[in-house]
């Protein structure tokens, strides 16, 4: 096979920005098979593949791909589906420029292979072209509770289920996905194709249940004693926001971005007669920079605001949301208002919250995590009008399940503490992703969900030995 030494990977297609600030959408529309193949033949098929080992849930990833420069999709699909149980959603949500991507030898004198963007284009091959669900395994006769059905608990329940146990998902919502349904915006992944990865889990022998809240509906302790669970898999997630504690947060039309959207994309607050509507702002302010803000500004964008503010305290290379997050929203107009931080929300007559009152920053020495902190400017005071403000400040786990599990050993801001296996204190506990490291990505969240499988299958082994 000859190599394609182009220097630059194939740009992803995607929608025109001031056409697709305007509908909820998919942002990119994928690569064409002659474009895989092509981007495919980047691939220098390395002796020792430094991709594999950015790669959270260890995806055989020079395998897919030069299956994928022989024109062969659904074999480059059962090569990533052994390794990953949500492949379409990876492709699309992963921070793949530091992990897999990151540590591809084209990066040195050039751009990467785009790894992510081939993960999503077999996925979608296979799910546009083979309609017949995995078939359920054997039963070993032995049961498992997930708590959650994000990416940690579905891929829990999913490497668990190919094992023959019979698993069952307890989920608080009224729909399975967590984060990946309530979090991540239509116009970055559709939920048709979380409901696709669900199916085959579901296919799988994975039984479902939502509005389930467990901790209030049942106990941990319950799920072991009176139903029979020989383990149970907390992957909760983290849904606590965190606010500034500033001056008129507690004003209408401040919001979390937590609320926020999970309004705009669980509740389709998009869609005329929905339950639970947004009001059309005219000016919204977003304080954050991550992935999560990156995620609220656009949805508000797209909802009719006229302006739409970033506000983050630091500069834009310091910016944590993903590199082409941030270059989306900047085509698609959204206002960057970096070395600034807010210090009050102003409300009008009603009650509404009318303007920001920020001051300028500069960077001045290191902190603890190695970045220039941020100190104010004297003198520096100025107000931004909005009718709407978005507090995207990260979020910690919900502290229901320490609350009413016995035992239970959590660090001091909430996450649970689980060993190399996601074991946790409690014996046939097991834990991972956001309940355990605060939020974090969709893959790492992944990666502790297959480790605490691998856990929780020994542990039932060994038990029943």
């Amino acid at each position: 096979m000859a190599f394609n030494m182009n220097p630059k990977k194939n740009p992803m297609p995607s929608q025109d920005p001031n056409v697709r600030n305007k509908n909820f959408l998919e942002v990119a529309t994928g690569y064409t098979e002659e474009i895989a193949i092509d981007e495919a033949k980047r691939c220098l098929q390395c002796k020792n593949p430094r991709c594999m080992g950015g790669c959270p849930v260890h995806i055989h990833i020079p395998e897919f791909i030069s299956l994928v420069a022989e024109g062969k999709f659904e074999e480059a699909y059962q090569v990533i589906a052994k390794s990953s149980s949500l492949p379409a959603v990876c492709g699309r949500v992963c921070p793949q420029e530091s992990q897999c991507e990151g540590q591809c030898i084209r990066g040195v004198k050039g751009e990467p292979v785009g790894i992510g963007r081939l993960e999503r284009f077999v996925a979608d091959w296979h799910n546009a072209h083979c309609t017949e669900l995995p078939n359920k395994p054997v039963s070993n006769g032995h049961k498992v509770a997930v708590v959650g059905s994000g990416p940690s608990g579905l891929t829990c329940a999913g490497d668990l289920a190919k094992l023959g146990y019979e698993v069952t998902v307890f989920e608080a919502l009224h729909l399975a996905g967590g984060v990946l349904v309530y979090g991540i915006p239509e116009f970055r992944l559709p939920k048709s194709i979380v409901q696709k990865e669900i199916d085959g889990l579901i296919a799988l022998g994975v039984k479902v249940e939502t509005n389930m809240v467990i901790g209030r509906t049942i106990s941990i302790n319950e799920l072991m004693t009176e139903y029979g669970f020989e383990a149970v898999f907390v992957g909760s997630g983290a849904g606590l926001p965190k606010f500034m504690n500033i001056p008129g947060e507690n004003l209408k039309g401040v919001f979390s971005a937590n609320e926020f959207l999970t309004r705009v994309n669980l509740m389709k607050a998009y869609k005329e007669g929905c339950a639970t509507p947004i009001k059309q702002n005219k000016n919204v302010a977003v304080v954050g920079g991550g992935n999560v803000a990156m995620d609220a500004a656009r949805s508000a964008l797209r909802l009719g605001a006229e302006k739409v503010y970033i506000i983050y305290r630091r500069g834009l290379e310091e910016l944590p949301a993903r590199r082409e997050e941030v270059e989306h929203a900047m085509e698609e107009g959204i206002i960057f208002k970096v070395l600034t931080n807010p210090i009050e929300i102003i409300g009008d007559e009603t009650g509404t919250c009318s303007k920001i009152k920020c001051v300028e920053m500069e960077l001045g020495e290191p902190d603890a995590s190695g970045r220039r902190r941020p100190v104010v400017k004297p003198n520096s005071e100025f107000e931004i009008d909005a009718d709407c403000v978005i507090m995207s400040l990260g979020t910690n786990p919900n502290p229901l399940i320490k609350s009413t599990t016995e035992g239970l050993d959590t660090q001091t801001w909430g996450g649970i503490i689980v060993n190399e296996e996601g074991a946790t204190s409690v014996k046939g506990v097991y834990a991972g992703g956001d309940a355990v490291t605060g939020a974090a990505t969709v893959i790492l969240a992944m990666g502790a969900g297959k480790t605490a499988a691998q856990g929780i299958d020994e542990y039932i082994k060994s038990k029943n030995k």
